[in-house]
């Protein structure tokens, strides 16, 4: 089951590089396609924005901490993988979609990584685990700096993105936890 859960991540870090490098080639025309503030055809960014990045620099950024916290999901299984991704990419994208400027375009994975860190922070907390608890501790002391930094309002960045990527994560620990059966 984990090996299935790291492909699926291997599979989605594979489509966002070749989506760099079509986007590359066809002189980054494939960015129009990101997150456009309450324009109906901005919904579509949704579902690709996490997928279309403003070149290598950016990508990279975000594929370093995808691919650490996804794997770290992913040992919980793909089901988890998967629903943790889509449900974070969700509240990230309709968030932006939401309260974002108009007349933006929002493209980039940092939603999902800032709902990964925050899932991980989190589900220890929902969970009442220990070694959970660690693993959220050492995802802020690596992350914790970055988390804070990108949720400052900077021109070019969508602060937006990460604010509703990190309650994504959060909401996505609760709703995925492991509730205790109450005692009789």
């Amino acid at each position: 089951m984990v090996r299935t859960a790291l492909l699926i991540l291997t599979a989605i870090v594979a489509a966002m590089w070749v989506t760099e490098i079509v986007d590359t080639v066809l002189d980054h025309r494939l960015d129009q396609y990101g997150i456009e503030p309450r324009e109906a055809e901005g919904l579509e960014g949704v579902a690709t924005a996490p997928f279309l990045h403003v070149g290598f620099g950016h990508l990279l950024a975000n594929t370093i901490p995808f691919v650490a916290m996804g794997a770290v999901i992913a040992l919980e299984g793909p089901k988890r993988l998967v629903l943790v991704t889509v449900l974070v990419a969700l509240i990230s994208g309709l968030g932006t979609w939401l309260v974002a400027a108009s007349g933006s375009v929002h493209v980039g994975a940092s939603g999902i990584v800032f709902g990964y860190a925050t899932y991980l922070i989190a589900r220890g907390v929902f969970n009442r685990s220990g070694s959970e608890l660690a693993i959220g501790a050492i995802v802020v002391l690596l992350w914790g700096g970055a988390l804070l930094g990108g949720l400052e309002p900077q021109r070019g960045i969508s602060w937006q993105g990460h604010l509703f990527g990190a309650i994504g994560g959060v909401v996505v620990a609760s709703i995925l936890s492991r509730r205790p059966e109450p005692q009789p």
